[in-house]
């Protein structure tokens, strides 16, 4: 046996071109940013294990503020470089520039999304004293211990850790060159956020249950995205996507081998994206999860799936985009056509929210339908207006509160127009980006998507589109009737905004209005992102 059969292919590569075979090494600056997110998360573990009761909200909060704002930091200097196109941890992790973007995007989300885990509330009728978190998670919901735990005031600071952690692997999967890495990475996201689901204060029964829906489904979704490597590893010999790419060039290997494991493994990366007919945990979980972690899923995670699914099917699938464009068209065409439908029966503004999301899962599909530069640009953007209008609507949504927590009924909205008209009308505005309408970060994602897909020659794809918009016009619509043109109850809600909901609100309605009006620089930045495609 020859010595370079014991090299790596990477290393095989330089052999080939008359080069030395490299030291093993990890280039620990390209992944800087990922090592500093996971740093943080265990530094939090440590400050729950030793850092008294009293100051570890004091803690936790700064630390993590200070390690996703490094970490967004750092990232920025990796994407100013001329070429960020390397591959890093033994070739595990791809370091490129749609990489960076979708990574900068999914930190300064979570940078928002922290201010409202971070929102400890002022006392007031329906407040958030203490949070948005159940005292002690492990007290049962009613029980005496609850009682005991929230009247002591006690704050549960576990979330910090878990959502650094959660925030550590949608960062990893976007990233992740080979499918083992990314399944390590899934489990990596998705395991905190099957915790943070089920640790809501109030209406604790609803949350466990969503949480526990997340977690067999998830764990459903997860084989079947293991299973999917398993067939592809016996079709190519590797969990390389730029192996598994080369081996569908040669069509050496076995067919159904090749589509089973690219159907099972589309199943899991749909599951994480909420498309038809894979969204049923959808609308339960952001019901009952505690809504600033459903603010963080419908903002980084949404981004953190399609930047895994852009790598899977741009790197590892792009030969084949012949065989899966048919099926990824029926998927992209349900999802927008179900959301948009489904969503005008719901009577909980958090359901109906749920439903808008599946249905913009089926409008960014289209960019990746599309198999071109512009249609990976484009859909970037859109990621970036989306998740910044989602953190704001739910941020809204925290504020409307009664006696019993969250105003989450349609009907309890009734004439807040006329007792709060500023949030009233921020929430309306939130609504009719999603809508489209122009001026809004909305109106320009959509018309650079739909775009993207008639260029790549799919027309009738963008015809559902349009109409499926109009439909999703309807439910925002009669939103913004409820709340201006019906009569307030006597014992209606109140509004309640600390100051980190209200910087929250503020940033997303900012960020609506710039990439609305003036996104030229974001879809330039986009564009720039895309001039080397994926590393492999």
């Amino acid at each position: 046996m020859s010595p370079a059969s014991h090299v790596s292919p990477v290393a095989h590569g330089v052999l080939a071109q008359g080069g030395d075979i490299p030291a093993p090494h990890i280039e620990y600056g390209q992944i800087g940013p990922l090592l500093l997110v996971l740093g943080i998360a265990v530094a939090g573990v440590l400050v729950e294990a030793f850092v008294g009761r009293t100051w570890r909200y004091a803690v936790q909060v700064p630390v993590a503020f200070l390690g996703l704002a490094g970490a967004f930091v750092w990232t920025v200097l990796l994407g100013w470089r001329d070429d960020p196109h390397h591959v890093a941890a033994q070739g595990a992790l791809g370091v490129d520039g749609p990489t960076l973007f979708i990574q900068g995007t999914i930190l300064i989300l979570a940078l928002v999304s922290l201010l409202l885990i971070a929102e400890r509330g002022n006392g007031r009728s329906g407040g958030l004293v203490g949070g948005h978190f159940a005292a002690q998670a492990s007290a049962l919901p009613g029980s005496e211990a609850e009682q005991r735990s929230t009247a002591a005031g006690i704050t549960q600071t576990e979330v910090f850790p878990l959502m650094m952690f959660a925030v550590g692997g949608m960062m990893m999967f976007p990233a992740a060159n080979d499918l083992l890495t990314m399944f390590v990475a899934l489990e990596v996201m998705s395991l905190p956020l099957y915790l943070l689901c089920g640790l809501a204060r109030r209406r604790r029964l609803l949350s466990q249950e969503a949480a526990v829906k997340y977690f067999l489904l998830g764990a459903f979704s997860s084989a079947f995205f293991l299973y999917g490597t398993a067939l592809l590893y016996g079709y190519a010999g590797s969990v390389r996507l730029s192996d598994i790419s080369a081996q569908v060039s040669k069509d050496a290997g076995s067919e159904t081998l090749l589509l089973a494991g690219v159907a099972l493994l589309s199943v899991g990366l749909l599951f994480k994206l909420g498309g038809v007919p894979f969204h049923m945990w959808k609308p339960d979980v952001y019901q009952g999860a505690p809504t600033p972690i459903t603010a963080l899923m419908a903002s980084c995670t949404v981004v953190a799936a399609f930047g895994g699914i852009l790598r899977v099917y741009y790197v590892g699938f792009e030969t084949l985009k012949w065989d899966w464009r048919p099926y990824m068209w029926g998927v992209a065409i349900l999802t927008m056509v179900v959301g948009a439908i489904i969503a005008i029966t719901q009577s909980d503004i958090k359901r109906m929210l749920a439903y808008s999301s599946i249905a913009h899962a089926g409008f960014l599909l289209m960019g990746v339908v599309a198999t071109s530069r512009d249609g990976l640009s484009s859909t970037m953007f859109y990621l970036v207006a989306y998740g910044f209008t989602s953190i704001g609507a739910f941020a809204v949504v925290t504020m409307v509160r009664d006696a019993g927590g969250e105003a989450g009924h349609l009907s309890r909205w009734a004439g807040l127009g006329k007792r709060s008209p500023v949030v009233a009308g921020v929430f309306s505005f939130f609504l009719l980006a999603f809508a489209g309408i122009p001026l809004t970060s909305g109106f320009t994602g959509k018309f650079a998507v739909f775009k993207a897909a008639v260029e790549g020659g799919a027309t009738p794809l963008v015809v559902v589109g349009v109409i499926s918009s109009a439909v999703a016009a309807f439910f925002y619509v009669k939103v913004i009737v409820v709340m201006f043109f019906s009569e307030p109850e006597a014992d209606g809600p109140v509004v309640v905004a600390g100051p980190a909901t209200a910087a929250a609100v503020a940033l997303g309605a900012t960020a609506t209005v710039v990439l609305g009006v003036i996104p030229q620089p974001v879809l330039d930045l986009a564009g720039h992102a895309t001039t080397h495609m994926f590393v492999r």
